[in-house]
């Protein structure tokens, strides 16, 4: 299969340079998507022998706009590739990844995107990383969505007009459930994919990710309504159930009644309880079903405030504008060797 990659990035220092280092056997032309970098990403990418496009600064940034705009670009390099593989600009494409997902879409012609084991980096450098790393865990088989790392059928990509570039988050589960509605099939198999370098190691870092998070839930549930798994209404009611309802109901009683109310806090510990049960029976260690538990319950508050913001931006009529948690990648030495020539 002919296939083309687009690695989309900001700031992403070293982390860019890793990302399109791996890329220079295993892949066809190559087109690198900035949105607004201030660190010579843009430059570093022209010296490994990269196709650029520079998004234009007066328009909003998005996942989806910057994704579609290297597939436009490809098509205009090649517009006969079968497949684009989109890559983040702070991952690294693991070897044999291009063979086993190619392989699997020419055995598989229903099959619209193929994706497979996202690892963290570094998952013991902070509890941030590992959830991560635990995040992209997702069991075998056929997928009602897929993550930012993907192998993409350009038939079935073109479509729907690829992803939507007003979405500021959440933009995969869209495209996943509009090509399913389409009849298409999303396939996560057992294949080593790519190597995140998510680089947090502060809990405000963590608490905007939740948040972008929460924003991405209700947005899709608005979008899509029941018909988009694991976003729906059903879970945002809940999550506001627990994160407001819950502890305005048990406040609002120990001021009318009894302080001995507050001791119904404890069914926090119980929720908490409850997913870290459920985890380890999903085949977790104890330790990462215990971070499941506790960062689970957490979230809530995060991503109830990612909510408010989505309801804002509605209200107020805003342009949706993306919600970073991650800091500007480390700079690395200038070297300038170009990708091998059956990468470009």
């Amino acid at each position: 299969m002919r296939v083309g990659v687009v690695v989309i990035g900001r700031n992403e220092g070293e982390r860019l340079r890793r990302c399109l280092g791996s890329l220079r056997h295993d892949s066809g032309p190559v087109v690198y998507v900035d949105s607004g970098s201030t660190d010579g990403s843009v430059s570093l990418a022209r010296a490994l022998g990269c196709d650029v496009v520079e998004l234009d600064l007066t328009t909003p940034f998005t996942a989806a706009r910057a994704r579609n705009a290297g597939r436009a670009r490809l098509r205009e390099i090649d517009p006969a590739l079968d497949a684009i593989q989109v890559v983040d600009g702070d991952c690294e494409l693991n070897p044999d990844w291009l063979l086993r997902a190619t392989e699997t879409l020419r055995a598989e012609p229903r099959t619209a995107v193929v994706w497979g084991r996202r690892r963290e980096r570094d998952p013991e450098r902070s509890v941030y990383n590992l959830l991560c790393d635990l995040e992209w865990d997702t069991p075998v088989g056929i997928a009602t969505w897929f993550g930012g790392d993907a192998l993409i059928r350009a038939s079935a990509y073109d479509s729907v007009n690829g992803y939507d570039p007003a979405v500021i988050a959440g933009e995969e589960p869209d495209l996943a459930w509009r090509l399913r509605q389409r009849g298409w099939v999303i396939r996560r198999i057992d294949a080593e994919m790519t190597l995140h370098d998510a680089d947090m190691t502060r809990l405000s870092q963590w608490w905007r990710r939740a948040e972008r998070a929460g924003h991405a839930h209700i947005d899709m549930a608005s979008r899509h309504g029941l018909g988009v798994t694991p976003y729906s209404p059903i879970g945002v009611i809940k999550n506001i159930m627990w994160s407001i309802g819950v502890p305005a109901f048990l406040i609002a009683s120990a001021v009318i009644w009894s302080p001995w109310v507050l001791l119904g806090f404890g069914i926090y510990d119980l929720l908490m309880l409850k997913v870290t049960i459920g985890a380890r029976r999903a085949g977790r260690s104890w330790h990462h079903a215990l971070v499941l538990g506790v960062f689970t319950v957490l979230a809530k508050w995060p991503e109830s405030i990612g909510y408010a913001r989505w309801a804002l931006r509605r209200l107020t009529r805003r342009e949706a504008t993306i919600i970073e948690y991650k800091r500007p990648g480390p700079s690395g030495p200038a070297r300038s060797e170009p990708m091998s020539s059956d990468a470009r």
